[in-house]
């Protein structure tokens, strides 16, 4: 693999995006972003917020923006936001040069993950938490696997383990 290919992290809330991400960056020595904490720095407001006065559409063409600024830096890890792959055009600037790696996760954990974050407007709105996971895990499950290089299931796993099946297959 080219070393300077990008290494980007999708999947479902909570399933270790962000928490991998900067492992993987630390172990392979690489700058780490995360797509979320990137518009928060940029706009200078909470995502629930951009949600609140933009929308979820509103939001989304900000993500879009962000991920094609993080793609243009070489050799750096991203971990996106898990809607990411839901724009069309989020998934074509994945597949074009990046490594794409799909942690997945059983709906259980991610339910378990979730449950005391206060920052994550899609489940704030909901009234059924566990049931809007597994609506979300179904519509976007095929748009990881669209996208994915590698897919990863996270599920009961130590970070390291992740971390080392993520080397693996990125050095192939």
């Amino acid at each position: 693999m080219d070393k300077f290919i990008n290494i980007v992290l999708v999947g479902p809330m909570g399933c270790g995006k962000t928490s991998v991400g900067r492992r993987l960056a630390c172990v392979l020595k690489r700058d780490f972003f995360d797509t979320d904490f990137e518009i928060v720095a940029r706009t200078g407001v909470a995502i629930e917020h951009i949600f609140d006065i933009e929308g979820e559409a509103g939001f989304r063409q900000r993500e879009m923006q962000m991920l094609e600024d993080l793609c243009k830096i070489p050799n750096v890890v991203i971990a996106t936001g898990g809607g990411i792959v839901i724009k069309e055009e989020n998934r074509a600037l994945l597949k074009q040069n990046c490594f794409v790696v799909y942690l997945s996760s059983s709906a259980e954990q991610l339910v378990k993950r979730t449950a005391r974050s206060k920052s994550r407007p899609l489940l704030e709105q909901s009234n059924n938490r566990e049931q809007t996971i597994r609506d979300l895990l179904n519509a976007r499950e095929g748009l990881y696997q669209e996208v994915a290089n590698v897919v990863i299931d996270t599920t009961g796993r130590k970070l390291y383990a992740i971390i080392n099946d993520i080397k693996k297959a990125v050095l192939k």
